[in-house]
């Protein structure tokens, strides 16, 4: 699979470029070129098909270049360990529940499949990595609990000291082990704001491996 950057000046790179890079050399964010199409017979064997089986098919089809069928399953079925229940409000009105992972948040969902999906090609050799990201709230509890305890790999979360809820700050304040949590005299704007000058210091770059798992 093809990444291309939204900012239009960037090379090109893969699926392993794109979530290692974090953001672009031009400041974009990385989509996909295309994707690839699944097959009508798949999307009808769709309905009424269990949640970890339906993530697994889907990861397994749209990933097929870039991970074998038994990488996807496995880095699906550990990384959307919980619930997604679908609840019906009216014979047309239905709300899938996002909120049902352990942070409570929707990102929890993105989050861990990324941290899997880092820890997979990764290996178990890699030299040191450090997540950078900043959060308003709910970010940095669902990345700092999705990479908990992977080896070789460093969290920094800033967030605006006292503006953030006080539930927030505890889930990626008190975690300890491989998490940081810096407090930033400002708002989310001056957190996000140093993360993406970060990401232009290439002399910082030359010497850490750095990434992000931000909104951004």
């Amino acid at each position: 699979m093809t990444f291309v950057s939204t900012g239009g000046t960037a090379p090109e790179t893969n699926l392993q470029g794109a979530i290692f890079r974090g953001l672009a050399p031009d400041g974009g964010l990385y989509m996909p070129a295309r994707l690839p199409r699944i097959p009508e017979e798949v999307l009808q064997s769709f309905p009424g098909m269990e949640w970890p089986q339906l993530a697994s098919t889907l990861a397994r089809h749209l990933l097929a270049e870039e991970l074998d069928p038994v990488a996807a399953t496995s880095i699906t079925e550990e990384a959307l360990n919980f619930p997604l229940p679908l609840i019906s409000l009216t014979d047309r009105i239905h709300v899938l529940e996002l909120f049902r992972g352990p942070t409570l948040a929707f990102k929890d969902v993105g989050a861990r499949f990324m941290a899997h999906l880092m820890a997979h090609f990764r290996g178990a050799e890699a030299g040191p990595l450090t997540i950078l990201t900043a959060t308003s709230g709910d970010t940095g509890g669902a990345v700092a609990h999705a990479f908990l305890g992977i080896p070789g790999v460093r969290v920094v979360v800033l967030f605006p000291d006292g503006k953030v809820t006080p539930r927030q700050e505890h889930q990626f304040s008190t975690l300890g082990e491989n998490v940081t949590a810096l407090a930033v005299e400002g708002d989310f704007d001056d957190c996000q704001r140093m993360v993406k000058s970060t990401f232009r210091d290439q002399e910082l770059r030359a010497r850490i491996t750095l990434t992000s798992a931000n909104s951004i």
